[in-house]
């Protein structure tokens, strides 16, 4: 059933006050759709005509939450947790931090960088096996991780600003941000897919550039937080009979134009990460002939360049042809 056009904003807000998704599901979605423009052409056909699955199941590794115990901590990892300067003496194997940390501790405090490790070997062995289904199944949930990965947020024990007064910053920086400001942010990138000789020092490089914008983040909403009284700063719902204090629009506002292109840079690092790790991926699997797979027509074909052109052009939410807000219009309907 859709939605009625006036209860869409109360459900967003909803969503944003509950916290769904890491990254929120709008920028999971973005970054999929922007990670087939940055592949080769004999890896980019494939993907394009899949691209709503890649771009739909985005958000379902936080989706399987609700059923899956173990999920939680694939998505993020508590440095501070593992030690002073962790992020720069962590082994890049799993193996080894196994028999440094235990693997208990791991998986309590969050593991993301192995589990990325993990899913990229899963996507190798999908690709050399060439089993659609098995191929957009891990590529679309390694994407979704490494979108984490990508999140300050998640690489501190800090992660919703609880431990500083701060609460419910999680969602501010990577869900309400977004929401009220993409439609002005730059979408292209002009870099291509890389092959990544280490892919487990390019995740881990993710992860520690992701920290080092945890003190910036954090000192933006105490500047920001001068300028608002506590009335106009958060937003205050009941749920169960427990009251729930979320950020207002209007202190998100301020807040995206205190951190400017932070997040923005965010999205755009995540979208070429995960170009990346599929590239490596099908490389490290012999380059098998996705065309065998999904044939690649001459009217699609066109149909893609044309697209690409708009990305260049950084005109995919003007033109309509973001998946991830196309599918929120159709929703408003």
């Amino acid at each position: 059933m859709r939605l009625i056009k006036w209860l869409r904003p109360i459900l967003l807000l909803a969503a944003i006050w509950l916290g769904l998704g890491s990254w929120g599901f709008l920028v999971h979605k973005t970054v999929h759709q922007l990670a087939v423009y940055k592949l080769p052409a004999r890896m980019a056909g494939f993907f394009y005509q899949n691209m709503d699955y890649l771009v739909n199941n985005a958000p379902r590794p936080d989706t399987r939450r609700n059923q899956d115990s173990t999920e939680a901590t694939k998505h993020f990892i508590d440095l501070e947790m593992y030690g002073a300067d962790a992020a720069l003496r962590m082994p890049a194997g799993w193996d080894q931090a196994v028999q440094l940390y235990t693997r208990d501790s791991l998986l309590k405090y969050g593991y993301v960088p192995y589990h990325v490790l993990f899913m990229k070997e899963k996507l190798v062995q999908a690709f050399r096996s060439g089993n659609k289904d098995s191929i957009l199944f891990y590529a679309t949930d390694m994407g979704h991780y490494i979108g984490d990965a990508n999140v300050p947020l998640h690489t501190t024990v800090n992660y919703d600003g609880q431990l500083t007064n701060q609460r419910g910053l999680h969602s501010l920086w990577e869900s309400t941000v977004p929401e009220l400001d993409m439609n002005n942010w730059n979408l292209y990138s002009a870099r291509k897919a890389r092959y990544l000789k280490h892919p487990d020092q390019a995740i881990w490089a993710a992860v520690r550039q992701g920290a080092a914008l945890v003190p910036a983040l954090l000192a933006a909403e105490q500047e920001v937080s001068k300028r608002f009284s506590d009335a106009q700063k958060y937003r205050v719902r009941t749920s169960r009979g427990r009251e729930i204090k979320s950020y207002s629009p209007e202190f998100g506002k301020a807040y995206a134009e205190a951190v400017k292109t932070e997040v923005n840079a965010q999205l755009l690092r995540s979208a070429e990460l995960i170009a990346d790790f599929w590239y490596s991926s099908w490389v490290d699997a012999g380059r098998p002939d996705l065309n065998a797979l999904q044939p690649y027509s001459k009217q699609t074909k066109r149909q893609f360049r044309q697209e690409k052109q708009y990305y260049k052009d950084n005109l995919l939410i003007p033109d309509k042809l973001l998946l991830s807000r196309k599918t929120e219009a159709r929703e408003s309907e």
